[in-house]
């Protein structure tokens, strides 16, 4: 059974106890932070419009993506739309999986300190300090977090041979199998 299936209240009661399961867990790590959620020049850089040679629809739904699977040519610039068809926040967000093993940490940080609900986005809390300075307005290229009902853009040039996925790093959706793969030609 799918979990877009459930109703409902079961579908979020889920989710928040997935959430309450994870936080339960302790205090976490803001992890390396520098260049936003696993951004560098492994993944691929941050693309320009005008450069894009095509669009690719990404709908994001309760907990999956349409498509699952993303086939790129090394090289080239896609103009990513997404868009959030579910009823609780989702991220699109391009990495490897370590990248987005350490974003989850600081997804859950969000969680702890009130920047990110379940399907509400507190943009006035993301420049609190949530431990050493650190703060997280979750602004960077290669990811896009959407409340229901929002759309969205990623615009990136792949630039890399590395094993890429794109995946939503709030707490429990990557583990519930809320990331797909990016094929690279």
């Amino acid at each position: 059974m799918q979990v877009r299936s459930l109703p409902k209240l079961i579908h979020l009661s889920a989710l928040a106890a997935a959430l309450a399961l994870i936080l339960s867990a302790g205090a976490y790590a803001a992890g390396q932070h520098a260049g936003g959620h696993g951004h560098g020049p492994d993944i691929g850089k941050p693309g320009k419009a005008a450069n894009a040679t095509r669009t690719i629809d990404v709908v994001m739904s309760d907990n999956r993506y349409t498509p699952e699977t993303i086939t790129v040519k090394k090289g080239e610039t896609i103009r990513f739309k997404v868009r959030n068809d579910g009823q609780i926040v989702h991220e699109f967000n391009i990495g490897t999986a370590a990248m987005h093993a350490a974003h989850q940490k600081e997804m859950a940080m969000m969680v702890e300190h009130g920047a990110l609900g379940i399907d509400k986005i507190h943009h006035d809390k993301m420049n609190m300090d949530m431990g050493g300075g650190h703060v997280m307005k979750h602004d960077d290229p290669n990811s896009v977090l959407l409340e229901p009902g929002k759309s969205g853009e990623v615009i990136w040039t792949f630039s890399t041979d590395a094993k890429l996925e794109f995946a939503c790093n709030v707490p429990g959706h990557y583990e519930a199998g809320m990331m797909g793969t990016i094929k690279i030609k």
